[in-house]
């Protein structure tokens, strides 16, 4: 059943370096279909603790973009072994995705334990899709000693591809077609490959990405995707990790402006529920760009996990540490706690045009007043750093917040500090005057002394109205609930909290039509000037916990 030979890779030509200490290793699945690893090994004698990531991006890069390169955990005293995906890569077989990925891990984890080189205490790193391939196995699979999943989440809808109710746009279209093009490669098709990549770094891909996915992957995980509804359940895919892997000791890393952070929290709080008991450190990191620190951070769990005899598990909760975007130091959370701070929002209409109209009142009073936004799909509101953007990441957002189809709500200079903890979460009634509308919130700091919009968050809603008709001359409103991504904030004295809000983010989701209909994508002509009144008098901006109660 297992082989293992000096492999000649043929689509990563790595010149072997006499102090790179690897070898490409062959498994040969119960299907029959070869899956292609490198393993990297110490100096000397083993065997050692290992570590696997099983990844689809080609295992000679092995996550260097966010993490060590193998040599540096050789080092330290690890085999690594870093495997090519069914279908990716030197790997046969077709690439399906997350679906097939179960019976590979456990496929792998039988053939890594017959390995001279591995001693049988196995940990799984890496973010992303090498974050979920760790925890998609049988149920009686006999789990690695210890995990460390990044930067991912167990539901394809609301942690992979949508928010609010809409498709990730630029982030959807942008990593399935880096697929199609791994796929193109594995073709010989350097004329597809070019005409991915050429998409891509000159931003066509944002209006021709679908039509290149349905040309070079059209049975590829992302299209689907895209051809799901992302306002509903049905269809959509929840992976549900075996109970004893949940179990097992995890560390969970994540970043305030990673698009997968809500599937983080929602991964701790279903492995808790399942009486494991993880470690999460939540830093000032995008999906791809990570804070130093988080090296030692991997290298401190797998020395205790991989390194020591095992420990019985304790009752004790492990750490919850999560960086402050104000005050830019760690802080220690249970993550049900959350700021009691509340803001009722007023405007005398002009909170689009006049930046001192629209408050934030943190008063016991309700806000007042309306406002009017008006979407205009020829120049849509622009999505600037946080979580979905190109540009993901901390920004000033003070040029988008001076355009007048944006609205915004600031708060007095803060008399006191604050900080705020969890989800952020706007209540509000809305109509419009076409059947379906985006509502698109950003949270920001505006610092003592300054002009700066220093953005710490970003949301997005999509709203299809129930009952609408052009004619009518009195549009219901809509009372509708936007949460905002996760965050922990401290303000300091004389510093004020704003809101903005706008019709559109684009290019992070796409454009809305208005016409009520599941059909979304970049600016054209069908799409419809939308007119959003907001109705502030029971308007609230207030915090809910960060690790939201599971029903169930």
């Amino acid at each position: 059943m297992f082989a293992e030979q000096m492999f000649a890779d043929q689509t990563f030509t790595d010149q072997k370096l006499p102090d790179q200490r690897f070898i490409d290793a062959t498994l040969i699945t119960p299907d029959g279909v070869c899956l292609v690893s490198r393993i990297w090994t110490p100096q000397g004698s083993g065997p050692w603790p290992t570590l696997l990531m099983r990844q689809p991006y080609g295992r000679a890069i092995a996550s260097t973009v966010t993490l060590p390169h193998p040599l540096w955990w050789t080092d330290q005293g690890f085999a690594v072994v870093v495997q090519d995906v069914r279908g990716q890569g030197s790997s046969e077989g077709t690439f399906q995705g997350f679906g097939q990925e179960a019976v590979d891990t456990a496929a792998t984890l039988n053939w890594l334990r017959e390995l001279p080189e591995c001693n049988g205490r196995i940990g799984m790193y890496g973010l992303s899709y090498q974050g979920l391939t760790q925890l998609l196995a049988p149920a009686d699979c006999q789990a690695p000693d210890c995990l460390a999943p990044a930067m991912c989440g167990l539901d394809e809808r609301q942690h992979w591809s949508c928010e609010g109710g809409a498709h990730w746009w630029h982030l959807g279209l942008g990593w399935g077609l880096q697929l199609a093009a791994l796929q193109a490669k594995r073709r010989n098709d350097s004329v597809g490959w070019n005409e991915i990549h050429s998409a891509l770094v000159d931003g066509r891909y944002l209006h021709e990405g679908v039509e290149l996915l349905e040309q070079h992957d059209p049975q590829g995980m992302a299209l689907r995707w895209l051809r799901q509804p992302a306002d509903q359940d049905e269809s959509w895919i929840l992976h549900r990790p075996a109970q004893t892997w949940l179990q097992k000791p995890m560390l969970l890393i994540g970043g305030w402006w990673d698009p997968h952070l809500r599937g983080l929290l929602d991964l701790l709080q279903t492995a808790r529920s399942s009486g494991g008991n993880p470690e999460l450190h939540i830093g000032p990191a995008t999906h791809l760009q990570w804070w130093p620190e988080t090296t030692q951070l991997l290298l401190d769990f797998f020395n205790q996990h991989l390194k020591h005899p095992p420990t019985p598990s304790q009752d004790k909760t492990a750490a919850i540490r999560l960086w402050d975007l104000g005050d830019r130091t760690w802080s220690g959370q249970s993550g049900n706690e959350c700021s009691k701070a509340c803001w009722h929002l007023h405007s005398n209409g002009l909170a689009c045009l006049d930046p001192t109209d629209g408050q934030l009142l943190d008063t016991t009073l309700p806000g007042s007043g309306t406002c009017v936004i008006v979407h205009d799909p020829w120049r849509p509101a622009p999505a600037v750093g946080g979580h979905l953007s190109p540009t993901a990441g901390p920004c000033d957002r003070r040029i988008v917040d001076q355009r007048s189809d944006v609205a915004v709500f600031s708060s007095a200079p803060l008399k006191t500090g604050l900080q705020l903890c969890g989800r952020p979460v706007l209540k509000l009634k809305v109509s419009a005057d076409q059947p379906a509308f985006d509502l698109c919130a950003a949270l920001s700091k505006l610092p003592a002394g300054g002009d700066e919009v220093q953005q710490l968050s970003t949301g997005v809603l999509r709203v299809r109205q129930a009952t609408h008709s052009e004619s009518d001359s009195d549009i219901p409103f809509s009372t509708i609930t936007l949460e905002l991504q996760p965050l922990l904030v401290s303000f300091q004295p004389g510093d004020r909290l704003r809101l903005s809000l706008a019709g559109a983010s684009w290019p992070a989701i796409a454009i809305n039509p208005g016409d009520g209909k599941q059909r979304f994508g970049p600016p054209n002509s069908d799409c419809r000037v939308i007119t959003l009144c907001l109705q502030l008098d029971e308007a609230t901006l207030q915090m809910a916990p960060l690790l939201v109660p599971q029903a169930g």
